[in-house]
């Protein structure tokens, strides 16, 4: 990764700024967060009562304009011409990264199209926090929050069951419940962690094997970062020895011995080694 001294970043250019906030503690900032704040003429945010909260902390007096998925697309032509006519905006969402499972995408998306330039300032994101602590592999599959009906979301966690990555939802506290009998039948043999306000005073982390999963008896409270652990591939299955292996497994029978020849073939193989070493057996006594 490259570096740029200060000097060459640009801090004051012309455009749409999506800006990161806090997703619990309000310390969690980024200085650049809050120079960009205060510089925008206009700051879009789902609820101006939420992010009035951390602008008064940081004594940022942009004007704020109520930007969420109910009126975005009415907001549309009036921002656009804002930002045509030289203005610099920032969009915000009441917690974590914009347009990330909250508003954002369809200005971006109009931006892109009128060429006006969009300028990311990174910061906090639940998904990130909730993988980095997981201790599941770093390759996920994010979902956003849980379709509403139940026959989409048994959809959708028969789909994603079937892959091996760690994978990464939000949901309401309320409707964890109603999920769990769906995710002990989908992904039974992984693990999971619940994440409940993070970065706040009561946050919380479950971890639980899935097959372990109970109903709740204390209702959670807020929104859920959901994180359940990559599949573990077994190599005791049921898979049989490839042409390919056969073929590298009779030049070397009499070069290795058996065990030397099964660990190799293993190494990167899903067949037990069982299987392995009976197929060089076979083929050292018909020798």
């Amino acid at each position: 990764m490259v570096i740029k001294s200060q000097s060459q970043i640009k801090d004051n250019e012309i455009g749409l700024y999506l800006v990161s906030t806090p997703i619990g503690n309000l310390k969690d900032i980024t200085l650049r967060a809050i120079e960009t704040l205060k510089k925008s003429s206009f700051i879009l945010c789902e609820d101006t009562r939420v992010s009035r909260i951390l602008l008064d902390k940081y004594q940022i007096k942009s004007q704020l304009i109520s930007n969420h998925k109910f009126n975005e697309s009415k907001n549309l032509n009036k921002i656009i011409d804002h930002l045509k006519s030289g203005k610099i905006i920032s969009l915000i969402s009441d917690a974590g990264t914009p347009s990330i499972s909250d508003p954002g995408a369809i200005l971006v998306n109009e931006c892109v199209r009128n060429n006006i330039k969009i300028i990311p300032i990174p910061g906090p994101s639940a998904v990130a926090t909730a993988v980095s602590i997981s201790g599941f592999s770093e390759k996920f599959i994010f979902l956003g929050f849980l379709p509403e009906k139940k026959k989409a979301l048994l959809n959708i966690f028969d789909k994603i069951s079937k892959f091996d990555e760690t994978c990464v939802f939000f949901i309401s506290a309320k409707k964890v419940n109603k999920i769990i009998p769906d995710l002990k039948k989908n992904f039974s043999g992984r693990k999971i962690i619940f994440c409940r306000e993070m970065s706040k005073m009561y946050e919380e982390f479950i971890r639980k094997n899935v097959d372990d999963l109970e109903i709740f008896e204390k209702e959670l409270k807020g929104e859920l970062t959901i994180v359940i652990s990559e599949k573990k591939i077994s190599k005791n299955n049921s898979q049989e020895l490839s042409e390919s292996d056969m073929n590298i497994i009779k030049k070397l029978i009499n070069k290795l011995t058996v065990k030397e020849i099964t660990d190799i073939i293993s190494h990167n193989n899903e067949i037990s080694k069982k299987k392995i070493y009976d197929y060089c057996l076979k083929i050292k006594n018909e020798i």
